[in-house]
């Protein structure tokens, strides 16, 4: 214990101390041959948890007493982090800044763009921990070196030895995850210690600007945590989608093992393929006439039920501009329609299987107190293409005059080939020796229990044929952009009760939008959009969230599985990143960001 001054500024107490350990006698001087640089020293105050970073603070302005433990400490401190790939990689991370600084100074070691979309989470408890005492030689993950871990992908048989791992882990999170940091907090104020282990992913599903020729490290880690949440199921996808997930994983784990390295100067800057999975806007010079779709029967329904049949009615549709029109029947389309949508604003969700030759496409709607789901069904690939393009250009406010309607249109056909797992006529039978690797890698447990193994083998490389065509980077980006597409990527779930209910309900929480579902059936009750949102505040006294919306809806619930931090967190977040524009730098307004997820507890 040191008796120190409170009336000095903190500047001159840490210099004090410097200044007392480099006079110390060089027979008790641990690091006599070495001089120590004490410049990233800070006061930690341990009963308060928070660092004493204003230098030009006394002591007395801080509330510093007596009985203060107070440690001299360095700032950045080794972390054990695990990147979403799996891989364990030990490095240096500040422990004062908020967590969210810390992030961009992980992210810009890494090379990874855009960190305001990864955070870092704490790991799931392992249950056999509790049973037992850890053993002082238990084997631990391997450290591996920073830039080995980053471009590499898993494949063999440790894949299938890791998942197993991994689910007597319980490493799921698709339901109710609080194990995210806070991000305006830092680590040490949250009781993170040397050495602990902390896993790196991407917190916030929008992935803005991805680039093969800037991003690959940031594509190849995020296709790693796209394939992973696949594996261990914590994202539902259809026996279908499973086996062209797994074609595209032996496609690119082939290429990988061949060690073919990617040439990104050698890629186009903008063909079909990175039109479909970047969404790239094109500007428009001059107009356009917008024109008329040629009327095709389509079908409809409006009563939508996840858990029983849809029976589908025969109308006649009609899309013009950006809304659609149906009728009776073509006779009456010259007359007022039956119904007819604004598509602008809208989502456009697909609702696929190709094998079983059904092409829905469903339309969440936006409406004063919240969305309404439009189920719309195609008779074939070519129509489903052409009237989903469509949809997809007229929520963004454009026409099927616009010049990249029909580039959407051929790489929605390009999809669609990519999940056909039937065989092209003519094809030979696949050679079961050509592949040299578990197939039960690819698949989850749950899937790969359906099927043996030859058979296993033999689907996944009748489905690797359609893409057998694409480049190592290609394959990832088509994997994370199929990803993307399933109905329920990015959402996060949370036990709530709204104001005024006597009932639990779970709250889902997208990029773009609000879900309240009923806990017993799951079935949507209403959506509300970011875009509608007025205003949202937190009342922190009774952990109370209220959220305003256009026309006069309001909402306002408690959060019963999680702190309400962590969803004003989320919803803050997603609101921050859609400010963000490809004219800016990739300078972020931190300012900002904190107003919005920080909160004033």
């Amino acid at each position: 214990a040191r008796v120190l001054a409170v009336s000095d500024p903190l500047e001159e107490i840490m210099q004090r101390r410097i200044l007392q350990r480099i006079n110390k006698p060089m027979d008790t001087c641990e690091h006599s041959l070495h001089k120590t640089d004490w410049s990233d020293h800070a006061l930690w105050w341990e009963q308060r948890k928070c660092w004493l970073l204003k230098t030009h603070w006394t002591l007395d302005k801080y509330g510093v007493q007596a009985d203060a433990d107070l440690r001299y400490t360095p700032q950045h401190k080794p972390l054990l982090l695990q990147l979403p790939n799996m891989k364990t990689i030990r490095i240096t991370v500040s422990f004062s800044s908020m967590v969210f600084k810390a992030v961009e100074e992980i992210c810009r070691a890494l090379q990874i763009r855009r960190s305001e979309e990864l955070s870092l989470l704490k790991p799931p408890d392992d249950p056999s921990k509790k049973k037992k005492k850890k053993e002082k030689n238990s084997p631990q993950d391997d450290i591996w070196d920073i830039w080995d871990s980053l471009n590499g992908g898993l494949g063999g048989t440790g894949t299938a030895s890791f998942i197993n791992q991994a689910k007597s882990k319980r490493f799921e999170e698709h339901v109710c995850v609080t194990r995210w940091l806070d991000s305006s907090r830092s680590l040490m104020e949250q009781e993170i210690q040397d050495d602990e282990k902390l896993l790196l992913r991407f917190k916030y599903n929008v992935f803005f600007d991805l680039n093969p020729k800037y991003d690959g490290v940031r594509i190849t880690q995020l296709y790693e945590q796209a394939r992973w949440a696949i594996l261990l199921e914590e994202i539902d996808c259809t026996d279908e989608e499973m086996l062209m997930f797994a074609s595209l994983q032996y496609h690119i784990c082939k290429l990988t093992m061949s060690k073919e390295t990617p040439n990104h100067s050698n890629e186009p800057e903008m063909d079909e393929i990175e039109a479909a999975l970047s969404n790239l806007e094109v500007t428009l010079e001059g107009g356009h006439t917008d024109k008329l779709l040629v009327n095709e029967d389509s079908r409809d329904n409006r009563t939508p039920k996840r858990l029983t049949l849809r029976s589908y009615k025969e109308y006649w549709f009609v899309f013009k501009d950006t809304t659609i029109s149906y009728y009776k029947n073509k006779d009456t389309s010259s007359g007022e329609p039956i119904e007819q949508f604004h598509l602008r604003g809208c989502e456009v969700v697909p609702d696929v299987n190709v094998t079983e030759k059904k092409f829905g496409i469903k339309l969440l709607l936006p409406v004063a107190d919240g969305m309404n789901e439009v189920y719309i069904r195609c008779d074939n690939e070519t129509q489903y293409a052409k009237w989903k393009a469509a949809c997809i250009l007229a929520s963004k406010g454009k026409t099927m005059a616009y010049s990249s309607y029909k580039t959407e249109v051929r790489n929605i056909q390009s999809f669609l080939q990519m999940k056909s797992l039937a065989p092209p006529p003519g094809q030979a039978a696949p050679d079961l020796d050509a592949m040299d690797m578990n197939p039960e890698c690819f698949v989850s447990p749950r899937y790969a229990k359906k099927q043996k193994t030859k058979q296993l083998t033999t689907r996944i490389l009748e489905a690797h044929h359609n893409i057998a065509q694409l480049s190592l980077m290609e394959a990832k980006m088509r994997f994370i952009k199929a990803w993307q597409s399933l109905p329920e990527f990015g959402i996060n779930y949370y036990i709530v009760r709204f104001k005024g209910s006597k009932k639990d309900e779970i709250l889902g929480i997208s990029y773009n939008r609000l879900i309240r579902l009923d806990m017993s059936s799951g079935l949507p009750v209403t959506t509300w959009r970011f875009a509608n949102m007025k205003q949202w505040n937190v009342n922190w006294e009774i952990r109370q969230v209220t959220i305003e919306f256009d026309q006069g809806v309001s909402i306002a619930f408690s959060c019963v599985s999680c702190d309400c931090k962590v969803v004003h967190e989320f919803i803050g977040g997603y609101i921050f990143l859609s400010t963000r524009s490809k004219d800016q730098n990739e300078t972020l307004d931190e300012e900002l960001f904190q107003k919005l997820i920080g909160g004033q507890e």
